[in-house]
């Protein structure tokens, strides 16, 4: 049926590929025979077939030094492609390290800027006290000096009591 017809196609191509192979290892063998014959007569043609594959042969040479040149350089580009990734990576990481180290300086700035600002308050409210102490120290001395008995009037009763009470 239909697969067996493939697996008979399959076969008859690798037949003809198997043929095709045998038949240029043929002609090749054929071509070294003639060759060698072709040597072994020593004449102009013989010399100019030995001259041919002797720069044929350097010429190998010379691809195969080449290719390896070829391969050393890739290498070098290869080296060079990681080193420059590599570098590239550190970048980041020093982009990252110096971002961080921004961040955290802004932060200490403003943590500092938070600090003046709580002493200039604190100073603020300092002076603010020893300024209501000396107000109510007057207050008292005008009350005593006016020597009025404040302990009778309850409104100044009061505002005794609350001029003696400790501002801090």
């Amino acid at each position: 049926s239909f697969s067996a017809t493939q697996d008979l196609e399959r076969d008859m191509d690798e037949v003809k590929v198997s043929f095709q192979n045998k038949t240029l290892a043929l002609q090749r063998i054929q071509l070294m025979v003639a060759l060698r014959n072709k040597m072994k007569q020593n004449d102009n043609d013989s010399r100019l077939i030995t001259d041919t594959m002797k720069h044929i042969v350097m010429l190998s040479q010379a691809v195969i030094v080449y290719q390896q040149k070829a391969r050393e350089k890739e290498q070098k580009l290869i080296d060079l492609k990681r080193k420059r990734l590599s570098l590239k990576k550190a970048g980041r990481q020093k982009l990252l390290q110096i971002h961080t180290m921004m961040k955290k300086q802004k932060e200490e700035q403003e943590s500092m800027k938070v600090s003046e600002t709580l002493k200039k308050i604190r100073a603020k409210l300092q002076e603010e006290r020893q300024m209501t102490a000396v107000i109510q120290s007057v207050f008292q001395s005008i009350i005593v000096g006016s020597k009025i008995n404040w302990a009778e009037d309850p409104s100044l009763k009061k505002t005794v009591l609350q001029l003696e009470k400790n501002v801090y």
